[in-house]
Parts: C-alpha cells; structure tokens; sequence
C-alpha cells in the first residue's frame, strides 16, 4: 500500500475541501435530475469518501 506524509495528506484534504465547496455550489445551479445535477452528486459523494477515508488516516497516524 502507498505511504503518504502528514504534509501530504494534509495537502490533499485541502484540495478535497475545496473541490467539495465548488462542486456544493455548482450543485445548486442544476435542476434536479438532470444529467449535469446527477454527476455532481455522484462526485460530491466519491469526494465525501475520499474526505473521510483521508481524515481516518491523519487520524490514525497521529494516535500512533
């Protein structure tokens, strides 16, 4: 399994925040089920994986 620093998890957390924040705000500008609004969902939902499975990380590494 590949092995990140703290900096970079950090790092990567940032850029999730903010594409989460951009994809929440572009959201709201589609109807819902449009094709566009649906994509956004299905990627705000892969975002939100991805935001937690990297804080566990952070989080596991500093217990240890």
């Amino acid at each position: 399994m590949n092995t990140y620093t703290q900096e970079e998890l950090s790092e990567a957390l940032r850029a999730i925040d903010s594409i989460i924040h951009k994809c929440e705000k572009a959201q709201e500008k589609f109807t819902e089920g449009i094709p566009q609004h649906t994509l956004l969902r299905r990627r705000l939902k892969a975002m939100y994986i991805s935001q937690a499975l990297i804080k566990e990380t952070i989080e596991k590494e500093v217990r240890e």
